[in-house]
């Protein structure tokens, strides 16, 4: 029978507007803050009397949450405090959306929602764990949705620390036998049997990160398949029926045929009984999940992890280091610099003397000038670019006197048309180069059919692009039955390095997979034609040259 709500709490500064939900422990309620002015929740905990031990987990409870509040998958914890009746209170983020339990029993979510839903979860749990917390209870109903539609853990009422020992008031597996409910919360608090692992029912249980990795992959499959992994249609769903299958790993097939084995896989080595055997954390989960969205072509869900190890260096004591800033005395210069005054050794402009024209003589070709003697001087041709001064002497030409050395002459002055081309040039240059880097920057490497060129480095020499090994066939692929086994392996593996394989001669199967183990194995073959692979290695988004592989292998 579902216990009467309690009632909500006058709170200075808050006004109560409804409920929103019933827990085992607690009641959580919406609230209009007065100051600053927003909808929050507040989460009130049922306690008959507010004992040491009682405001000591109250206050344990929000000290975790408020370490976790600024991950953008994690409820934020805004105010905890004690009512005027005696009554916990938390002030947390109000999560307008519906819970993923209330989502998954109007319809399952589609395998892209599923993803990208446990790749953020996987970093709000890992990002507890590098806190030190376990959060010991996901499942369905403790991740909400906020006003973005974005998944937000909450509820780590049973959490602790990694290293501590499980709670006493924690429900054991005696407490969950005696339960004869239908797979809900069992027990004093907290244990939610469907997506337990199996050591919670131990009689002295020691949870770890791999058992909310359990959990995390128990919630992910329940939300694919609509109902929990080890119910069974039809069937006794009892917490005595749920505890043996989940202590046999006895996973309930999936019926939908959308999802693809790699997706499977993944949930089920989470779900592992043995816990060596699953995922070593949530972050190894989430990164299998979002090798199972390449595969597929979805955009790849960013794990959203902070780096908690990164220390600052440590400043040098002295005070006068290379690095510190000095003031210097503030020099000036010349916004135009002026030319300096002609030296003894430079070219002068002589005084001009006119000749008769010579009609047959090719038109020159020069800019105008004048001299302090007076007279005319060269013209330029009509069609031709001024570049240098011609002097033409008065009276009759005679053989030039030896000239002076001239010195270095100044560059030639360009005229408008030439810096109007040389500007319409540098444009183009510039539009040129900017789509080249947007191309780059938005698609990446290189453009088509072009090889990448070596930048230079500090050191003068060529960057080299870094090659990915082709993958090896080890052995001859075997034949059992109808299944077809490649093995192949990584020449020079690196971490997170994978390999990606697909039927090359088989279009009715086009669908890439992905292989951590580099077992590859291709079910359904009846003879006849050769079955073949293309495998790569994928690192880091790219893939290396394809290696072909082919059963039975070419004579």
């Amino acid at each position: 029978m579902r216990r009467a709500t309690s009632t909500p709490p006058e709170l200075p500064g808050y006004s109560f507007v409804r409920l929103l939900g019933s827990g085992g422990f607690s009641d959580v309620f919406l609230y209009d803050q007065q100051l600053p002015k927003r909808r929050v929740a507040v989460k009130v905990l049922l306690l008959d009397e507010l004992t040491p031990a009682n405001r000591a987990a109250f206050t344990a409870e929000a000290n975790l949450m408020a370490q976790l509040s600024a991950h953008p998958y994690i409820v934020t914890i805004y105010h905890a405090d004690v009512a005027s009746d005696d009554r916990p209170f938390f002030v947390m983020e109000y999560c307008s959306g519906p819970s993923l339990a209330e989502r998954y029993k109007q319809a399952p979510l589609t395998v892209v929602d599923a993803l990208r839903t446990g790749v953020r979860l996987s970093s709000a749990v890992h990002t507890a764990h590098l806190a030190g917390i376990l959060h010991r209870d996901i499942k369905p109903a403790n991740v909400l949705a906020n006003d973005y539609g974005w998944p937000a853990l909450t509820d780590f009422g049973i959490s602790s620390a990694v290293d501590d020992a499980l709670p006493t008031h924690t429900t054991t597996v005696a407490e969950a036998l005696a339960d004869t409910g239908t797979g809900g919360t069992s027990g004093q608090v907290g244990l939610s049997v469907p997506w337990s692992p199996p050591e919670m029912f131990e009689d002295d249980p020691a949870p770890d990160v791999r058992s909310d990795v359990f959990s995390l992959a128990a919630t992910i499959w329940t939300v694919l398949a609509g109902q929990t992994p080890f119910e069974v249609k039809g069937r006794g769903n009892g917490t005595l029926d749920l505890i043996g299958r989940i202590e046999r790993g006895a996973i309930t097939p999936m019926d939908r045929t959308d999802i693809p084995r790699s997706l499977i896989a993944v949930l089920q080595k989470g779900m592992a009984t043995e816990r060596e055997d699953r995922f070593a954390s949530a972050l190894d989960f989430g990164r299998a999940l979002q090798r199972v969205e390449m595969e597929l072509g979805y955009a790849r869900t960013e794990l959203e992890v902070p780096n908690l190890h990164l220390e600052a260096p440590e400043r040098p004591a002295d005070t006068g280091g290379a690095d510190e800033t000095r003031v210097r005395q503030v020099a000036t210069i010349e916004a135009q610099p002026v030319a300096p005054a002609p030296s003894a050794d430079e070219t002068r402009v002589r005084s001009t003397t006119t000749i008769e024209a010579q009609p047959s003589a090719a038109p020159v070709i020069g800019a105008s000038t004048s001299a302090p003697g007076g007279g005319s001087v060269g013209h330029a041709a009509p069609d031709a670019l001024p570049t240098e001064t011609v002097v033409r002497p008065r009276g009759p030409v005679t053989a030039p006197a030896e000239p002076e050395e001239p010195a270095e002459a100044a560059p030639p002055p360009r005229s408008r048309r030439g810096l109007v081309v040389g500007i319409v040039v540098g444009v183009l240059a510039a539009v040129v180069v900017a789509a080249i880097v947007v191309g780059i920057v938005l698609f990446g490497g290189t453009p088509a059919g072009e090889t990448p060129s070596a930048a230079p480095t500090g050191g003068g020499e060529a960057a080299v692009p870094e090659t990915i090994p082709v993958p090896v066939l080890v052995g001859a692929p075997t034949l059992d039955g109808s299944t077809v086994t490649f093995t192949v392996e990584n020449p020079d593996p690196q971490d997170d390095d994978a390999f990606m394989w697909q039927l090359n001669n088989r279009p009715d199967l086009p669908q890439r997979h992905t292989s951590d183990d580099g077992i590859l194995a291709v079910d359904g073959y009846a003879g006849g034609a050769p079955l073949c692979i293309d495998v790569m290695v994928f690192r880091k988004g790219k893939t290396s040259d394809v290696l072909v592989a082919c059963y039975p292998p070419a004579a």
